[in-house]
């Protein structure tokens, strides 16, 4: 049976992992093994901090659009049912640019939130 060598193998899939691991700090960019622990634990809060994006970003828009419903006189959650009960379907990212750029078309929506409310 002939001779296997894999040091081509495992020389390509090394530097793969110091490449992920350039422009970190001391020997996590030098050593393989410590390398590798940076680059698996790089990829975990990477992927985890795509999820939490998502949630600051919702956050942030809905602090925006109740910032604009309190300067209508009127609480983000009664806004957004009266916005549901007079059909009217506006996501909260197109609502936060709305109420910091059109302060006006927002007091459109407000008045036909409250409108449907009551």
């Amino acid at each position: 049976m002939p001779r296997v060598k894999r040091g081509t193998i495992t020389h390509k899939r090394h530097k793969r992992i110091l490449k992920d691991a350039s422009g970190y700090w001391g020997g996590r960019h030098r050593l393989i093994k410590t390398a590798k622990e940076a680059v698996i634990k790089a990829m975990d809060d990477a992927f985890r901090g795509r999820k939490q994006r998502k949630r600051d970003f919702r956050a942030m828009w809905i602090v925006r659009v109740n910032a604009g419903c309190r300067a209508n006189d009127i609480a983000y959650s009664r806004f957004i049912y009266g916005l549901n009960k007079a059909n009217i379907t506006v996501n909260r990212k197109m609502l936060a640019e709305i109420a910091i750029n059109d302060p006006q078309a927002f007091s459109e929506l407000v008045a036909k939130a409250k409108a449907a409310l009551a």
